[in-house]
């Protein structure tokens, strides 16, 4: 792994642990976003690679033990840093934590932020997955939801990811977009199929209050795609991604066979993962915790020492059973009653008898022997079942 100190592991016994990196930076902030990201100068953001350092650093308890067998810089933007002080924070990382040889080192990007100069330094310092935020093929689209980005650039920058040296990318894509009708999706979706990705992430848009976004629409200044067209959306993309090799594995991720992104898989599967920098969230099967939003308060505690910790809070029996049962159906794969019992000593179909029986006569769930799982109705109407599994 160039540029990555990888540790060899002999505790193979141990759960492997995902790192979760959060780079609070972007160049613009995009109209739909309410992640916890901002335009910030280089002053602040090396002060936060060096703060972000400092946490790495000074991590242990359970997870210093562990063996990480992914990495994976989220945002705000990633690529919005200098490809150095990226391969610095990569580096820490392998010299406080024990890193397989064969771990996944995913990286988001914009079109807009990478080159081909950039691309092959990324993937010099370790990164060996890169996740390209195209969102639309359709520069009316693009230009409705604030993207800093051409559809011609998003095309350039695949092509650059390619020729230096990633064999894992994944795309970026969204429907139910203002000035997106089924037209313009199904012209996206051709061409970033047409690229052949590993990997294709593709979200329904979800408006977000306080958003510069959903105040337009508030005001009715934007129209976004009714209901009914927004369900042609959805129906068309997942017929068209799969008569094109690409298998469903979660209900907004599609991949060629292995190439699923096995750090969002920890999130749906009740595995353990520790989040490094602002806002970035930590789950050790039996807590989780996340460090402060803000990055001046970030900073600072980072600076004296003390812990960037704000929240922490174990969930009671029946809080982290419905966890386990909604994260877990997210997955094509869906829930593994022995699985369940064998992390919660209770029994799936006891418990959980009364919501199993009404999805299944909506059709939204079904059962097998060893499983529960979503129907295609149940993953369009998702958040339907995932309430019946609330305490």
């Amino acid at each position: 792994m160039t540029g990555l100190k990888a540790k060899k592991i002999t505790e193979e016994s141990v759960s492997p642990t995902g790192i979760y990196i959060h780079i609070p930076f972007c160049r613009a902030k995009c109209h739909y976003c309410a992640f916890v990201s901002r335009v910030c100068g280089e002053r602040t953001q090396q002060e936060y690679v060096a703060a972000l350092c400092r946490e790495i650093a000074a991590a242990g308890g359970d997870f210093a033990v562990n063996r990480v067998d992914t990495v994976f810089f989220g945002g705000g933007t990633p690529t919005c840093l200098p490809v150095n002080n990226l391969a610095e924070i990569l580096r820490q990382i392998g010299e406080s934590f024990r890193i397989t040889e064969d771990a996944e080192i995913s990286i988001e990007a914009n079109p807009g932020t990478v080159n081909l100069q950039s691309l092959l330094l990324l993937r010099q310092a370790g990164f060996n997955r890169l996740s390209l935020g195209v969102q639309s093929f359709d520069d009316r689209v693009l230009s409705e939801i604030g993207r800093i980005h051409t559809a011609a650039e998003a095309g350039f920058s695949f092509t650059y990811a390619r020729q230096a040296g990633f064999d894992n990318i994944s795309l970026d894509l969204m429907y139910g977009l203002p000035s997106q009708d089924l037209i313009s999706l199904q012209y996206s979706l051709q061409k970033a199929v047409a690229l052949k990705p590993e990997h294709l992430s593709i979200y329904g848009l979800k408006l977000e209050e306080g958003t510069p976004l959903a105040k337009r629409v508030d005001a009715g200044a934007v129209l976004l795609p009714q209901e009914i067209e927004e369900e042609a959306m959805y129906d068309a993309l997942n017929e068209y991604v799969a008569i094109n090799g690409y298998s469903r594995y979660e209900i907004s991720n599609y991949s060629l066979p292995g190439y699923e992104c096995r750090h969002n898989i920890k999130y749906w599967t009740f595995k353990p993962y520790i989040g490094f920098g602002v806002a970035a969230h930590s789950f050790n099967r039996s807590e989780r915790y996340a460090n402060t939003e803000s990055i001046v308060e970030y900073i600072a505690v980072n600076n004296t020492g003390k812990s960037a910790e704000r929240i922490r809070e174990r969930a009671d029996l029946s809080t982290a059973m419905g966890e386990y049962v909604f994260t877990g159906l997210r997955m094509t794969q869906g829930v593994c009653l022995i699985d369940f019992r064998n992390h919660f000593a209770q029994d799936f179909l006891q418990i959980y008898a009364e919501p199993l029986l009404r999805l299944k006569k909506l059709e939204l769930l079904n059962q097998t022997e060893q499983k529960v799982f979503l129907t295609p109705l149940g993953m369009k109407l998702a958040n339907r079942v995932f309430v019946e599994f609330l305490p």
